[in-house]
């Protein structure tokens, strides 16, 4: 049997990676121990950190009203509905336990396919679809669009419109034009040729990032932006005497002049002006089209929870592994999502 000292003789064996990942094994096992005890109650904090509130109508004015499978219910004096501490959130009426959903958030931050996070958690592929979609929906509505300030750089980045999915069986949505075969070359690759340029088969993310780390990823609009869908991103959300840098694309500078808004572009063929550059959100854009490479292919109506998703990544990119999974859950059942498994049939796109 091994002992203490011979574990520790290995491991001082071992190389700087393989320590790594052995510290990060230890983490997990340690951190997942103790956070699968207490997670509820953190949950319960975040969701009522200012009291309890109805879920349903916002009421302040609740009662306690039993407990139903040992989970406490409440009462709600205003619209007489009661409701539990996950009512409305993406473990709402959930038969697995939190340590489920909580292996289940490890397998997003380790970016795990539906399949692999399926086969990890022993749930059926299309629970893990929903679950994921879920989650990210009520990380959307938790985090928001944001604010930046200060010297801001802003670029836009675009994504080929994709309509994935399986709609043969679908009675609410109708395909609006040939569906292509990828893979093949020639006259043969599509039915329909793809337009070139910047056309309305793709769609456009915004995205705004200062020194400090502040972070805005928006799906825009289909095709090239204008000033109005800028309008839309930035209005009540730049600090003011702030310095956007962007390229040399009209619409930033018809923005800029409305609402009289410092602006630096940086001209085609340069790659910076003095202190002013766009090279961290350049930076950004590849980061973000090689995370998104990983999916093989984001339908456009989920797009949106993808931006949201690898945006919390960025945010707490450099917290320790063990404990992103635990941030990730908290913070997706801290505001309410009322969101159904019917409601993504019919969705669409959301442009902001």
């Amino acid at each position: 049997m091994p002992t203490i000292e011979s574990i520790k003789k290995d491991i001082n064996s071992l190389g700087y990676a393989d320590k790594e990942e052995i510290l990060n094994y230890l983490e997990e096992v340690i951190t997942f121990g103790a956070v699968s005890k207490e997670i509820t109650k953190n949950i319960k904090e975040s969701r009522f950190s200012k009291g309890k509130v109805c879920p349903h109508c916002s009421h302040e004015e609740v009662s306690r009203y039993g407990k139903y499978k040992n989970k406490q219910r409440y009462l709600c004096k205003s619209c007489r509905k009661t409701f539990t501490d996950f009512t409305l959130s993406p473990k709402h009426n959930s038969r697995y336990d939190v340590d489920i959903w909580l292996h289940f958030a490890k397998c997003m931050i380790n970016g795990y396919s539906i399949r692999q996070t399926a086969d990890e958690i022993g749930i059926n592929p299309t629970t893990a679809f929903f679950w994921r979609h879920k989650i990210l929906d009520a990380l959307r509505a938790y985090i928001g669009v944001g604010s930046v300030g200060g010297v801001v750089e802003v670029d836009e980045l675009f994504f080929r419109e994709s309509f994935k999915g399986n709609h043969k069986k679908s009675k609410v949505f109708t395909m609006p034009r040939t569906s292509r075969k990828r893979g093949l070359k020639g006259k043969n690759s599509s039915a329909v040729k793809r337009k070139r340029g910047i056309s309305s088969e793709l769609v456009c993310v915004v995205c705004a990032k200062d020194r400090v780390g502040n972070l805005i990823t928006e799906l825009t609009c289909k095709g090239r932006m204008s000033y109005t869908h800028l309008e839309k991103i930035f209005n009540d959300r730049i600090e003011e005497d702030s310095i956007m840098c962007t390229d040399s694309l009209s619409s930033y500078k018809t923005y800029a002049n409305k609402h009289g808004v410092s602006l630096v572009q940086i001209k085609n063929g340069k790659f910076k002006e003095g202190i002013y550059h766009i090279q961290n959100i350049n930076a950004l854009h590849s980061n973000l089209r090689g995370w998104m490479r990983k999916f093989k292919g984001v339908s456009t109506k989920y797009l949106a929870n993808y931006l949201y998703w690898f945006k919390w990544l960025e945010f707490f990119k450099s917290e320790k592994r063990a404990l992103k999974s635990k941030q990730l859950l908290i913070h997706a059942h801290s505001s309410n999502c009322n969101v159904r498994i019917k409601d993504f049939q019919g969705r669409g796109p959301v442009y902001i």
